[in-house]
């Protein structure tokens, strides 16, 4: 999750600035980015437990260890809480997992390259420290209760308001983890084909990256259990948003949206002031009762748009939001997927030929079905997920190779899908990898997922 929005507080003095904010992030192709972001779980090599905020082996070391490579730490009091260098940052979420947020880079290569420079750095300073990550969706070990928190004064306001929303609203705060691409749109109606397309084919990156099939040291009947956990977080604020696929969606249609989605929070003074439950419109009339008479301004607005959990978000540009974390050649995979689907005309075409015809129902049943399914979950048009994510993939890999983005060995970026191929060849989902392993060389004990998948 991200921290506090940083830029110029302009006061917001009507909804039209929200919407010319959204249209801000329009940008010609030449412009258009890859924000790569993901989650990891931090625990002790001797003990595998979930890594506490401070100690020798805890976050706080961690996050003073990194710092001999340049980043610089940011901080809430006297706690560092987040570093940053160069575009990037490297943040908490509220059990501890860290998270890289990557730079705005060209091309998958750069991508795959800032993944790979940032593990080696957590791995040499994980080692002298005790520590090690892993890449799963969800806690494969620790309860609730033994998962620590973070000290971030926003993730207090979430932990009280959660249990008011739904049941499983904790559960993604402190026990999942995500690989997520943050990618661009050139207009209003790029987002909204960009947007259109990106949410009904989330489920299949659910089924392609599902990777969390235990709780509490066991099956919990589930391939992606962090998939299953936002089904219950808080409605008003995730799911698959049947609006955007209605004649008339636009820019503006998604900031009504983000106006009625209830408040978490207004950042002021370095500190969180809880507005959870309220309203954004009544704060634009200086109604807010958590800070009578005041206006927000458009950080305030953009620390809001950070609350809203949808699979698809979309800020000045669109993230997507449907992928379990895992081992680092998914991490180059997620956005590899997405970049070929969305960012050549020619194959965001086909990709939206194959989804258009969908019903709300059929997009809603997919997002269902892949929790426990995944490349079994059958089609609209009856076949399978693993024969339709074939057909995917193609797009995507055709899309890349038009692309022609080369590395220095003149390699374009098509061998980043690999990881995926394999996965839809094989019908073996890396969830399904580990319940194989844990029902027979594992003799059904989940400590070995701790060095087996260990970064």
């Amino acid at each position: 999750m991200s921290g506090p929005s940083k830029g110029e507080q302009v006061e917001i003095a009507s909804k039209a600035q929200l919407v010319e904010f959204a249209e801000s992030g329009n940008k010609p192709s030449e412009k258009w980015r890859i924000g790569t972001e993901h989650e990891k779980f931090g625990f002790t090599l001797d003990t595998l437990e979930p890594l506490p905020y401070g100690g020798p082996s805890g976050i706080e070391a961690m996050l003073k260890g990194l710092q001999r490579f340049g980043w610089q730490p940011d901080f809430e009091g006297d706690n560092v809480i987040a570093l940053s260098m160069e575009g990037c940052s490297i943040s908490l979420e509220p059990g501890g997992q860290l998270e890289l947020s990557g730079a705005a880079v060209e091309n998958l290569h750069q991508t795959c390259s800032e993944v790979h420079t940032h593990l080696a750095q957590v791995k040499e300073v994980g080692d002298e420290i005790g520590v090690g990550f892993l890449g799963l969706g969800f806690s494969p070990k620790w309860t609730l209760a033994e998962t620590p928190i973070m000290p971030k004064g926003r993730y207090k306001i979430m932990r009280d308001y959660m249990p008011t929303r739904g049941q499983h609203g904790r559960d993604m705060m402190f026990r999942s983890c995500t690989v997520q691409v943050n990618l661009d749109y050139s207009s209003e109606a790029d987002m909204i084909k960009k947007f259109r397309t990106s949410l009904a084919l989330q489920p299949l990156a659910t089924a392609l990256f599902a990777n969390s099939p235990f709780t509490e040291a066991r099956p919990n009947g589930h391939l992606s259990h962090r998939s299953f956990i936002w089904t219950d977080t808080d409605p008003d604020r995730t799911g698959m948003l049947p609006f955007v696929f209605e004649e008339g969606f636009s820019f503006e249609q998604y900031v009504d949206y983000a106006l009625d989605v209830p408040m978490y929070f207004v950042y002021r003074d370095g500190t969180y002031v809880s507005a959870a439950g309220q309203s954004f419109r009544d704060f634009m009339k200086g109604e807010l009762p958590a800070l009578p008479g005041e206006l927000p301004n458009l950080v305030d607005w953009d620390n809001h748009l950070t609350t809203l959990f949808p699979e698809v978000r979309m800020k000045r540009f669109l993230e997507m939001r449907g992928a379990d974390g895992g081992p680092w050649r998914r991490l180059c995979a997620l956005p590899a997927l997405w970049v070929g689907l969305l960012y050549d005309n020619t194959a965001l075409d086909s990709a939206w030929d194959l989804v258009k015809g969908w019903s709300a129902e059929d997009r809603q049943r997919l997002r269902e079905d892949v929790i426990t399914k995944a490349l079994n979950t059958e089609m609209p048009d009856g076949r399978s997920m693993q024969a339709f994510a074939s057909e995917v993939l193609n797009i995507a890999s055709a899309g890349l190779k038009a692309r022609k983005r080369m590395d220095s060995f003149g390699d374009d970026e098509t061998h980043f899908l690999n990881a995926l191929k394999t996965t839809v060849e094989t019908g073996q989902t890396p969830a399904e990898e580990m319940l194989e392993k844990y029902h027979g060389d594992w003799s059904e004990k989940i400590d070995p997922v701790f060095s087996e998948y260990a970064y």
